[in-house]
């Protein structure tokens, strides 16, 4: 199995659907890097990935809010789609395994939101319930 470990900042609230009797909570997750170009210009890159989590315990959707830190690691899956102009694309997906919430809250209107800290799918003890 190729495993993938993404750090970043949620881009929007998650979504929690039911697809075939099973749920998934889709959510995106952006990681940033600063650098300088070969002129010496600081520069900075946003990668965004989307994930899909799969599971029963969706107790964390609540938590996953825009501007969330979060860790997450999974298999990562190519998708393809149909443009609108009638082309295939093709998109990296993250079919999550594992997700934790990270940091002590998100950035709201210059406030910060208190959140907990949990992992899903351990058995650590956490105080959240999943």
């Amino acid at each position: 199995m190729i495993k993938l470990q993404v750090i970043g900042h949620l881009g929007k609230d998650c979504t929690t659907n039911v697809v075939n009797g099973k749920n998934v909570i889709n959510f995106s997750v952006a990681h940033s890097e600063k650098y300088k170009d070969a002129t010496g210009v600081q520069k900075e890159k946003t990668t965004w990935v989307e994930c899909a989590y799969w599971t029963e315990k969706t107790a964390i959707a609540p938590y996953l809010k825009k501007g969330q830190l979060v860790y997450t690691e999974g298999a990562p899956e190519v998708r393809s789609y149909a443009k609108s102009d009638g082309t295939t694309g093709t998109s990296l997906t993250l079919r999550v395994l594992n997700v934790q919430l990270l940091g002590g809250g998100t950035r709201t209107e210059g406030a910060v939101a208190e959140s907990g800290t949990g992992s899903i799918g351990s058995a650590d003890g956490d105080d959240l319930p999943f």
